[in-house]
């Protein structure tokens, strides 16, 4: 295991591109950035290869306004496979080995089984699209304190997914945060998710900052992550309460964690 950093969430005082070295020099093994924006991709992909260090994971662009995904959406199909073709061509230029798909926000009154097998179709589509790049597919729980009317909100609902999907190219994105709100015991969730986990985030809760600010137990989920035998990035997705570089004090202890 490594630590990666959220560039859309970290190290917001310098413009997006240089965010790659203050990451790198603070001890960061990789980054992932939610939403690229395709004008800064071919700066991105020169200042990663420059600075050795990888973009491990960007999302597939998740529509318009305050949409949060489109891939649970039925009627936007087109629009999805669209928005998995921007991503792909990010993912070739920035050499990613991830992609994460969210879900969405349905409209009121949508029918559940309609959405999830809108969601399985668009799932198993982009298992094939990206796996013929050597991506990786990810599909994301998120929390419905922060998100209201999110497709995906427990691991139960994800798991759902991923079986029915049934893509050997689809894996379950399992962030701490989102899974210590939605789960009644968060280490017991990281054991139950075991061989689905294909990428980690985290964020202490409540408040979404750094790991010692919140209730988090870090050690025992890092045991219980360890456990399953996942050996990918562990990446700080949360928003620093003060300053990026000073409220990185829990990365020594994060490190001894993943030892």
């Amino acid at each position: 295991m490594h630590l990666s950093a959220n560039l859309s969430m970290m190290f917001f005082e310098v413009p997006m591109v240089e965010r790659l070295a203050l990451a790198g020099e603070a001890g960061f093994a990789s980054v992932e950035i939610q939403f690229p924006e395709d004008a800064t991709v071919p700066a991105l992909a020169r200042a990663s290869a420059e600075l050795d260090l990888p973009v491990t994971l960007i999302n597939v662009p998740r529509g318009v306004g305050d949409e949060v995904g489109m891939a649970a959406l039925p009627g936007r199909q087109d629009d999805f496979r669209a928005a998995m073709e921007t991503c792909a061509a990010q993912a070739r230029t920035l050499r990613v080995a991830k992609t994460n798909i969210l879900s969405g926000r349905p409209q009121a009154g949508a029918d559940r089984e309609t959405c999830l097998a809108c969601l399985t179709d668009n799932l198993r589509r982009a298992g094939d699209l990206f796996g013929a790049i050597d991506v990786k597919v990810m599909v994301e729980p998120v929390n419905p304190v922060d998100v209201p009317g999110f497709f995906l909100t427990s691991l139960d609902e994800a798991l759902e997914a991923l079986e029915r999907a049934a893509h050997p190219n689809l894996f379950l994105q399992f962030d701490f945060y989102h899974m210590a709100i939605t789960e009644p015991d968060l280490v017991a969730a990281i054991r139950r998710a075991g061989p689905c986990i294909g990428h980690v985030q985290f964020a202490d809760t409540p408040g979404r900052h750094e790991p010692g600010t919140g209730t988090i137990d870090f050690a025992a989920a890092m045991a219980a992550l360890k456990e399953t035998g996942y050996h990918g990035a562990v990446s700080a997705e949360y928003r620093p309460k003060g300053e990026t570089l000073a409220g990185l004090g829990w990365m020594k202890d994060f490190r001894e964690m993943m030892e």
